[in-house]
């Protein structure tokens, strides 16, 4: 038979983080449902029936209940969990950011525009951070930079010297009259 577990006397402070959080709109929808699992079991109704009026098992009820009494409202937030360490240190992947939102041509490279295939090759080679292609396009996706392809056709010509190397136009091409403004 599992033993008798009650919600301890909660803190003014905590009776009022705990009404905010149930009627809050922009909290975790966890927390607030956390919250009504408290706010139900101080007004002293059973752990099953809290558990039928906010929609979630007993077994929950009483998890959150148990870390509310030890740990007060830090004990409603989410624990932090195992599982794989981040691949990159937080230092590699601003140096990736930095990179990415640097002008190669500041940095001596000779070409005008980052691609993903370039950028991999700078930091693999110089930067020596072994990191793969695809990796590079999640993070800068999770960081919210968008990839574009390089418009070559728009703005100025890189080339000076272009009309003349480009050379006179076609025979068919009609001539425009030229107008002033």
């Amino acid at each position: 038979m599992p033993t008798l577990l009650r919600l301890r006397r909660l803190a003014a402070d905590e009776d009022r983080e705990i009404a905010r959080l149930t009627r809050s709109r922009t909290a975790p929808v966890r927390l607030v449902e956390r919250a009504r699992v408290i706010a139900q079991a101080q007004q002293g109704q059973r752990l099953p029936d809290v558990a039928t009026a906010v929609g979630v098992e007993v077994r929950m009820v009483r998890r959150w209940v148990r870390r509310f009494n030890a740990a007060g409202l830090a004990g409603l937030a989410d624990a932090p969990r195992s599982g794989r360490p981040a691949t990159y240190a937080p230092d590699a992947v601003g140096e990736l950011l930095a990179a990415s939102l640097t002008k190669p041509d500041d940095l001596g490279l000779p070409f005008g525009s980052w691609t993903l295939d370039r950028l991999t090759t700078y930091l693999n080679e110089v930067k020596g951070m072994p990191i793969k292609r695809s990796r590079i396009a999640e993070i800068l996706q999770a960081e919210g930079l968008r990839w574009r392809q390089q418009e070559t056709w728009y703005g100025e010509r890189p080339d000076p010297a272009f009309a003349e190397k480009r050379g006179p136009s076609s025979r068919c091409t009609r001539l425009r009259r030229r107008t002033v403004s």
